[in-house]
């Protein structure tokens, strides 16, 4: 129970922070801050992406995001400079809601590491 606590607080300061720091304090959804760490990882800050890409983005992220997780392996940068993962695990079946509280422990914990927030 305490860690569903901390992981709440956790999750509601980190969207606070990137809404105020990306949004004009608009509130950001889940897939808002999936598609912010697929940009950070690819690192072109200040482009324009194309509708396909930014599902590439989304991509790369939760790839990156489940990496701690066995369920991805970073294999290789290509020409372009976009991260490649490989698949190690198939994720398990999950409910709407789990995958939503998997997401949101996995990007707390990722800014948590790039001590974005503590």
């Amino acid at each position: 129970m305490a860690r569903d606590i901390i992981l709440k607080e956790r999750w509601q300061l980190l969207v606070d922070k990137l809404s105020a720091q990306f949004a004009d304090g608009d509130h950001l959804e889940l897939d808002a801050i999936i598609y912010l760490v697929g940009v950070q990882e690819l690192g072109q800050l200040n482009r324009k992406f194309k509708k396909d890409e930014k599902v590439n983005l989304m991509h790369i992220a939760i790839c990156k995001l489940l990496e701690p997780y066995g369920f991805y392996e970073f294999e290789f940068f290509d020409d372009e400079g976009w991260p490649h993962y490989k698949v190690k695990e198939e994720l398990p079946p999950l409910k709407a809601g789990e995958q939503s509280v998997l997401m949101k422990e996995a990007l707390v914990s990722y800014f948590l590491d790039k001590k974005y927030i503590d």
